[in-house]
């Protein structure tokens, strides 16, 4: 007894306080193309999702001096699919010049899909619902989780933002078990065919207007299960969905970053506040690299051996 009481407050102080993360998580990657060689795909070629694609060349415009209107190209370097993304060290350790590397700033939610594509450094993070979805949500909001053929592994990330380390009634988000009783969806997993019409009666069911939101890269692209015959390839390709919360799986601080951000819980100055404590504390800024990764060519590495393409 005496013990529980000296145990204090065991709650994260979000988002004043942005708690220590172990040094082997990996979080948003970083791309930086004037590393890469010419040719090489050596990145694209491990990636176990074809989460990578190479960009050969992007067109600029350019006007020097006493000239006419130049359209040039250049190499545009590898662009990641955070969506299929794993977060896997695959690609890191197959690029021979240190082109890519993860950060371990955990902030990755988006309001779209194709917000989710990094073509450079930036990465378009969540905006916060319209003014009446934020009357209607802001101060309670309601979701009915649908594992829908999940490995079980973004369900469990999400249970643990019930406990009181994360404590996510504190925002006025809970789960209920009825998607009458519910605002919106949490869906995980790839929507395999079983589910498919499991989740679309359970998305009917729930009273308009309501909130979708995909978890984990299996609800996002299908995951590692992308283009089976037996998964529908995400939840938005069978209900529309409004936040996209990527990772395999998400880190709970991920999940509640996104919906704080959806729900418009931090005012502007806050939020401004908070995500320059974020950079500071990932060490992310101009050229930054992160706390994850050396993004300085080392001599030691060894490219990794590229994986066969699956056909």
């Amino acid at each position: 007894m005496i013990a529980r009481i000296q145990q204090g407050h065991r709650t994260i102080a979000f988002p004043d306080t942005i708690p220590a993360l172990p040094e082997r998580f990996r979080g948003r990657p970083q791309i930086d193309s004037s590393r890469c060689l010419e040719g090489c795909r050596r990145c694209a070629e491990s990636c176990p999702t074809d989460a990578i694609t190479i960009e050969s060349t992007r067109t600029f415009s350019v006007r020097p001096l006493s000239e006419k209107m130049l359209h040039r190209k250049r190499s545009a370097g590898p662009v990641l699919d955070l969506g299929k993304c794993l977060f896997c060290p695959e690609c890191q350790n197959a690029c021979p010049e240190g082109a890519i590397c993860y950060t371990q700033d955990y902030r990755l939610a988006t309001r779209t899909r194709e917000a989710l594509v990094l073509r450079d450094q930036t990465l378009a993070l969540a905006e916060a619902l319209d003014e009446e979805a934020r009357r209607l949500f802001g101060r309670s909001l309601r979701l009915r989780q649908v594992s829908a053929g999940g490995c079980n592994a973004c369900e469990a990330d999400v249970n643990v933002l019930n406990t009181i380390v994360f404590d996510l009634g504190r925002w006025g988000v809970q789960f209920v078990a009825s998607p009458r009783h519910a605002d919106g969806l949490l869906i995980t997993g790839p929507v395999t065919q079983n589910m498919k019409v499991a989740l679309q009666k359970t998305y009917e069911a729930v009273p308009p207007p309501k909130l979708v939101i995909a978890v984990g890269a299996c609800a996002i692209s299908g995951g590692p299960y992308v283009h089976h015959p037996e998964v529908s390839n995400g939840a938005n390709s069978v209900v529309p969905v409004d936040l996209y919360i990527p990772g395999c799986p998400p880190h709970p601080l991920t999940v509640v970053d996104g919906l704080v951000r959806l729900l418009g819980k931090l005012t502007p100055e806050e939020l401004l506040r908070y995500d320059e404590q974020v950079r500071e504390h990932c060490n992310i800024g101009k050229g930054g690299n992160g706390n994850v990764c050396d993004a300085s060519p080392s001599p030691t590495r060894k490219a990794a051996p590229a994986r066969p393409r699956r056909p």
